[in-house]
């Protein structure tokens, strides 16, 4: 508990004057993360098979791509060059009749790094797009996630009973799910009534924050389910006591993709 209490504080120490300075130093510092993210991704696939070294180069180059792509943009609209995309497809299917030889690189090794590049590609593009938009918007988000996860801890820890899905995460339970999710409503809402859109219909901020407490915690199971296929507990160890950068923005990643879908009534 030491441990991850000081880990907390100087991450939190690290990225709390980021977080507010925004801007290049911002941006320059997700990129980073996007980077430490995809390296946890390609490296946990690697627990039951290596992936050839080249393959792993050009996933860098392209999440660079995807992730710093339109970072000036202030408009929630994803768009992304179409060569980009054409790069995405060949660089990763071509090679799977250069190399000719599945137990060195298959399709399944293709689909796998294709769908990983787009899929934090555009969670941590959108990280950067959503800071440009409104500091206090992105602030609400990451709110719902830390009071869900803290509170669900809490709550589950104090009175948890019922198991929510055992077989991926034995510690959750209905219980902290629930209290989480009430909390989020609580606090997030509030927060978001008061300083991002006070006039915003109540409602539809309960509803809202509601829907993307329960998403980010699916995100933090699928996120889970992922590290039990691969017989691991956690993405890295680069934050002691707290896991990898994906053990720490799994649910927030599912929070932002979810909140597109309010994007129109905000």
């Amino acid at each position: 508990m030491k441990t991850r209490t000081i880990s907390a504080i100087v991450v939190l120490a690290i990225a709390i004057p980021i977080f507010l300075m925004g801007g290049y130093v911002y941006t320059a510092a997700i990129y980073v993360l996007s980077l430490l993210a995809l390296r946890e991704f390609i490296k946990i696939k690697e627990t039951k098979k290596d992936l050839p070294e080249f393959m792993e180069f050009i996933s860098y180059i392209i999440l660079t791509l995807v992730v710093l792509s339109n970072v000036d943009n202030k408009d929630l609209v994803f768009s992304i060059d179409f060569r980009v995309i054409s790069a995405l497809f060949i660089s990763y299917l071509l090679p799977t009749i250069v190399y000719h030889d599945s137990k060195v690189y298959s399709v399944n090794d293709a689909f796998y790094l294709i769908s990983g590049i787009f899929f934090l590609g555009i969670s941590f593009n959108l990280l950067i797009l959503l800071r440009n938009v409104r500091l206090a918007l992105i602030a609400y988000l990451f709110l719902i996630s830390v009071i869900t996860d803290t509170y669900a801890y809490l709550v589950g820890m104090l009175v948890g009973r019922h198991k929510l899905i055992e077989s991926i995460s034995p510690k959750k339970t209905w219980e902290g799910s629930v209290g989480g999710t009430l909390m989020s409503i609580i606090i997030a809402g509030t927060f978001y009534h008061v300083v991002v859109n006070p006039n915003l219909n109540i409602a539809i901020v309960i509803l809202m924050t509601t829907f993307l407490s329960i998403i980010g915690q699916f995100g933090d199971l699928v996120f889970s389910a992922i590290k039990r296929y691969f017989g691991k507990k956690d993405f890295s160890n680069i934050m002691p006591g707290h896991g990898g950068v994906l053990d720490r923005l799994d649910s927030i990643i599912f929070i932002m993709l979810a909140f597109m879908f309010f994007i129109s009534i905000i």
